[in-house]
This record gives structure tokens, sequence and C-alpha cells, in this order.
């Protein structure tokens, strides 16, 4: 099976094509630096062609409310008019928990207007919405940083780690389409500020944590709801002392 992976030298991207791979898919690692580029359209059809699954992992380069929301509709626009055009049988995008409930934040309101493109689109669709990663847990550290201390929402998350997500990614790509949005988390429910506190710790990074209710997270402050899935979500298995035991040793 032909598959597209748009973004697929990122993160998530790049372990989801090398787990497609390695069952055999022909798996197209689709970005600007691979002459495939859905702001501009540049390179869409050809890469598209003869595709049955296209998994969207492109993120916006900035995250200014008006550049991201661009960004999300140019992009999710040009890619859903090419995937219409080429027959492709199943789109698959991955969002983020909790966007629906944070209307104050640009980048979850950008997201939302992605994800009703998808819904609009005719075209049989899974979109994955993710709770927060491992991997940026030392970009919110270092967004809330002022001097040797760094301000963090108290509000409740449940972090995944990539290699977690890319699983689930590539399952679904084999699997057919639901027609609807699937949830996935990590192992368990932590405080946001908690958990940064013992990332900088194991790093033995020097900051103070100022744990804060009112403290933004992409624009807008969280509740204890607000970041975590609902009844039903599919858990990854990585806890956080497993995910960074098996960062320290990939360095």
């Amino acid at each position: 099976m032909k598959i597209v992976v748009i973004g697929g030298t990122g993160l998530i991207g790049s372990k989801t094509v090398e787990r497609l791979r390695k069952k055999g898919h022909q798996v197209l690692a689709a970005s600007p630096n691979s002459g495939v580029n859905t702001i501009t359209g540049e390179g869409l059809t050809e890469a598209l062609s003869g595709a049955q699954v296209v998994i969207d992992l492109a993120n916006s380069p900035s995250f200014e409310d008006k550049a991201v929301l661009e960004f999300f509709e140019t992009s999710g626009r040009n890619l859903l008019h090419a995937e219409r055009w080429a027959g492709v049988k199943h789109h698959i995008a991955l969002s983020i928990v909790g966007a629906e409930r944070l209307p104050k934040s640009g980048y979850m309101r950008a997201k939302m207007a992605q994800e009703r493109l998808i819904w609009d689109s005719g075209i049989p669709f899974t979109i994955v919405h993710s709770t927060q990663f491992f991997e940026f847990l030392g970009g919110i550290a270092q967004s809330g940083t002022v001097g040797d201390v760094t301000t963090v929402s108290s509000a409740y998350f449940q972090p995944i780690a990539s290699d977690d997500v890319a699983d689930v990614m590539a399952d679904v790509a084999l699997s057919p389409p639901v027609n609807g949005v699937i949830e996935i988390a990590g192992p368990t429910p932590v405080r946001m500020s908690d958990l940064v506190a013992q990332f900088l710790k194991a790093t033995n990074d020097p900051r103070k944590v100022n744990a804060d209710p009112h403290a933004p997270y992409f624009g807008t402050e969280l509740d204890d709801r607000s970041l975590v899935p609902g009844d039903h979500p599919r858990l990854g298995a990585k806890r956080f002392e497993d995910w960074f035991g098996a960062s320290l040793q990939r360095h």
C-alpha cells in the first residue's frame, strides 16, 4: 500500500514512516525539503498519485494567532483537494486532546479549523487527538522561564511518549477510517508543574518551578479537565521514567 506522510521527517513523522516501512508498505516522507509543500501546493499531485492513505503531521512554523490559522487552513484545503483528485481512501490527522475546550488559544482554534475542513471534505478520515508529548517538557519549562524560575500551570495533563504516538499513527494507517475522533494519552494524569519539576531535576537543571493555576499554556489558562482525555482513550505504555531512561540511552 502507498502511504504518504506529510511532515514525514518530523518527530512523529519519522517514527511513523519507519514503522510502516518495516511492515512492507511504500511510504513517502513528504516535506518541503523533499519537494512537497502543502502551502504552495508544489509537488502534491505527484506525491499523492496512487496513494491510498495520507497521514497529515504538518505543523505551523509560527505559533502567532493569524499565521497559525492561515497555515492550517491553507495546508488543509490544498491537501484535501489533492486527495480528492487522487482518490485517497483514508485521511488521518494528528490533533490535540482538549483543543475544542480551549477557544482562547489561537493555536487550538487553528487546529479546530483544520478538523472542520476534514469533517466537511467527504474523504473517509480518522482524527487522532493526542495529549502533549514528553519530548516537549523542556519547551514548556522554557516558555515560562524568567531568570532562574519557570512558571508553569498546575493543571492536570496526561503526557505521552512520541514512540507510543507513532505506534498508534501506524496502526490507524492500516485500519479502516472511523470517520470520527480517537483519543490517545499517556498512562497517568499528573500536574504539569509537578512533571516539569521532575524533568528539571532529572536533567540537573537548577531552575525552580512556580506552580500557578493561571499560567498560560498556548495563550490560555487551563483547568484540570482541559488537557486530559475522556473516558476511553488508548493509553501509551511508556511512563515518564521509561521515556526518560530511553532518551538518556539514545544520547
